[in-house]
């Protein structure tokens, strides 16, 4: 494949990647203090749990859906996994368990969309708000406090924990990457965004598709949530506000079309880079925070105009027409042509009919040669 099908490939990506660059020469340039490397470690542990749920949320955009309730879940995760540390549960069980527990709140999101076909932006809508306000019912907005020594950082140090937590996050995107181009599950996803009715008649169940992805983003979200819980010393109730619009900008701004179908993770992890080196770069150059946002929507390259997509597809040479299809010869109509012979009898039938009816308006007196071949008229 040249290097003019590549950049034609992946436009979106490659948007997206000139603008880090870009930000990150003008940061070069007038703020090296940027790249120091406690800025960039902090940077990253800050973002590993976002662009694991960044991850998952590739995946439901790219069957054509979106999940908004990935904060909340997030919160019930972190709360979850401090309150099972402070009950006693091994460390070693902890992940596993909030993993779980985030893939069954991801599975109700799944049935009720996939197998019930309910709209997701409803559905997720719905769960944001039921598992936000049941989670401050449940904690009364408290934090989770007096966790045991051995839930910060596993118990392993603060060094082996951050490269642990930035490990993990790299190799599940790595996996998901390699899953999505050589896997049939990860092609069933293409397929699906693509056109879910073509993907039917191909042998591909699609609400058994969206279930399941819609299951797997709820793992990583638990997954993100425990890599971001262990790294303090108490859990607050108000995690993961925002973090839902984080995500879907990220994976925007990497290139995936919000209507499914299409988008690679590649570009996720350019755009969760991206809106990450935005605040800080800002700071840096002594910009105003609050401009961090509007910055973030201006750097969404390649936005797909209805107009615009229209015209490109105007723009279009035109296909071949199709061959005319052969007009078909009417069928004839099949009449049975009658024999001479029963002609014959008909037109003498009907002759005498004739003089039948003759006689009985003339009367019974007469005897012309038209009422009787035998007789001659009277004179």
């Amino acid at each position: 494949m040249t290097a003019a099908h590549l950049l034609a490939r992946y436009k979106r990506e490659g948007a997206a990647l000139v603008a880090l660059l870009l930000l990150l020469a003008v940061v070069a340039v007038a703020a090296p203090g940027f790249f120091a490397p406690g800025n960039l470690r902090d940077l990253a542990l800050n973002n590993a749990p976002v662009l694991l749920v960044a991850v998952g949320m590739t995946l439901v955009i790219l069957v054509g859906e979106i999940d908004i309730s990935v904060g909340s879940q997030f919160a019930v995760c972190s709360v979850a996994a401090g309150v099972l540390a402070k009950a006693g549960v091994p460390i070693a069980l902890l992940p596993p368990l909030v993993v779980v527990l985030g893939a069954a709140m991801g599975a109700i999101n799944g049935v009720l969309v996939g197998r019930l076909g309910l709209p997701s932006i409803i559905v997720t809508l719905a769960m944001l708000v039921a598992w936000r306000d049941g989670l401050r019912w449940a904690t009364e907005g408290a934090w989770v406090q007096g966790l045991p020594a051995s839930f910060q950082s596993f118990g392993l140090g603060q060094g082996p924990a951050e490269w642990l937590i930035v490990g993990a996050a790299l190799g599940v995107l790595a996996a998901a990457a390699w899953a999505l181009r050589n896997l049939q599950a990860g092609r069933a996803v293409y397929a699906v965004g693509s056109d879910a009715e073509a993907a039917r008649l191909a042998g591909i169940e699609p609400r058994r598709v969206v279930a399941r992805v819609f299951a797997l983003t709820g793992a990583l979200v638990g997954l993100a949530a425990v890599l971001n819980a262990v790294r303090f010393t108490a859990v607050p109730s108000n995690a993961g506000v925002g973090l839902e619009l984080k995500a879907v900008a990220a994976t925007v701004v990497g290139g995936a079309a919000i209507t499914g179908g299409r988008g690679t993770l590649a570009g996720t992890f350019v755009g969760v880079v991206l809106l990450a080196a935005v605040g800080p770069a800002l700071t840096f150059l002594g910009v105003n925070p609050f401009w961090e946002r509007a910055v973030q929507g201006a750097s969404r390259p390649g936005r797909d105009h209805p107009r615009r997509a229209r015209l490109r597809r105007r723009a279009r040479p035109p296909r071949a027409p199709c061959p005319p299809a052969r007009r078909r010869s009417p069928r004839p109509r099949l009449t049975a042509r009658r024999p001479p012979r029963q002609t014959r009898a008909r037109r003498r039938s009907r002759s005498t009919r004739r003089g039948a009816s003759a006689s009985s308006r003339t009367g019974s007196g007469c005897s012309c040669s038209w009422c009787s071949p035998n007789a001659r008229c009277s004179p």
